[in-house]
């Protein structure tokens, strides 16, 4: 029965590339047509494999393909998953899917209910992992989101670089300025505003390593008297700034807080500050988290369409005043993840074991070819209490960006 459902599913689904699929029994079939697009062959080892794929796709094949219940075809795990998330990203699923997926929908606000506890922990389930474990693919400033590829050779230091100026510009920083970075990571956007820009930051992590990394780096810098980070929950903090940063953080804000969140950063504002929201985003209709995204990555966590993140934004009293979307950048970033990571899994090996090395690539090559064939981008949201904040061009930004290149080179 349930072979026979996954042969319907895969029936419909491939359509774009072939897909060979070795059943459990032996049993061999092919669906769609290799002229038109990439290939692939799977072999699938566990007789529960079909059942569970039926029922969840995303959550049975990433758990099949950690496990060794999934193998593919000389390993190729890219190809696979191109033709998988082609394919994916323009067939609507079946009719017998279909009220499964409805069901996650409408249980989405309580799988993102995050209340601060909550929050905590899902952030020590990614972020508190071993900090030697980032070190094998992320760049020198240990930058965890999409870099800024204003060229296309760019390397990927040089490319985080560039986003965290790119970032500086936005927010218009002058020397003494009081900054909040919420969701601080390791401290490296933070530092960037202390050292180049005399900015004073207050930054706030839930990750204990996260925390204690950042102040190490502000200490050894020199920077501790202009860069503090706090483990607290952006909700406890107090105080008004001149700017409010946010880069990667808003992804595990979940739905249900949105209102929440815009409110804390409008409170936290001067009269005439200005924020800046860095978020992963989907160009698509509201939609659900992939359940082995939420089980092994990152639990609670949540890629926003704009509308339902404006939406909450008009609930304040903010003008929006500028939205960028870049849109492969992240890809981008990912194909360098992946293959710093692949180039380090010995070392991997060692820190965890073979399962963790297969789980981690699937997530940073699943979501490297998300973002290239599925909808998926980066917004940048500007915002301030007042309309003149900023300048009523993009072009103080350029010119502000070369300036830096030109320090940066001196």
């Amino acid at each position: 029965m349930w072979a026979k459902a996954l042969d319907r599913l895969l029936t419909h689904l491939i359509r774009q590339g072939e897909l060979t699929v070795t059943f459990p029994d032996g049993t061999k079939r092919r669906y769609g047509h290799a002229a038109a697009g990439p290939s692939a062959a799977v072999t699938l080892h566990d007789p529960s494999l079909p059942r569970r794929i039926v029922l969840s796709p995303d959550l049975a094949v990433g758990e099949g393909y950690m496990d060794g219940q999934l193998t593919i075809e000389d390993d190729d795990l890219r190809g696979f998953l191109t033709l998988a998330i082609r394919n994916i990203a323009v067939q609507e699923p079946p009719w017998f899917r279909r009220p499964l997926e409805m069901g996650r929908h409408l249980l989405r606000y309580l799988n993102q209910f995050n209340p601060a506890s909550r929050a905590r922990a899902n952030a020590a389930h990614h972020y508190d992992l071993s900090g030697d474990l980032y070190d094998l693919f992320l760049d020198a400033d240990r930058q965890y989101s999409c870099g800024y590829f204003a060229r296309p050779d760019m390397t990927l230091d040089e490319a985080q670089e560039a986003k965290k100026h790119h970032i500086a510009g936005k927010l218009l920083i002058e020397p003494g300025m009081r900054v909040l970075d919420i969701g601080c990571g390791w401290g490296g956007m933070g530092l960037t505003l202390a050292r180049d820009y005399g900015a004073e930051v207050t930054g706030v992590t839930l990750s204990e390593e996260q925390h204690a990394m950042a102040n190490r780096r502000a200490e050894k810098a020199g920077l501790a008297d202009k860069a503090g980070f706090h483990l607290m929950d952006y909700r406890d903090v107090e105080g008004t700034f001149d700017r409010v940063v946010s880069v990667g953080m808003f992804e595990h804000v979940g739905v249900p807080h949105y209102r929440e969140y815009f409110s804390n950063v409008e409170d936290r504002l001067a009269p005439d500050g200005i924020a800046l929201i860095h978020t992963i985003g989907r160009a698509a209709p509201p939609g659900t988290t992939s359940p082995w995204i939420t089980k092994y990555i990152f639990p609670g966590g949540y890629v926003p369409a704009l509308s339902e993140t404006m939406a909450a934004v008009e609930e304040q009293d903010l003008y929006t005043t500028d939205i960028e979307i870049w849109r492969l950048h992240y890809a981008e970033t990912l194909r360098h993840w992946h293959d710093r990571f692949t180039a380090n899994i010995d070392r991997a090996r060692d820190l965890y074991d073979e399962r963790f090395c297969r789980m981690w690539r699937y997530y940073l090559l699943a979501c490297e070819l998300t973002f290239r064939y599925n909808k998926q981008v980066v917004f940048q949201i500007q915002l301030s209490p007042v309309q003149d904040a900023v300048p009523l061009t993009r072009d103080y930004l350029y010119r502000d960006e070369e300036s830096a290149r030109q320090h940066a080179a001196e």
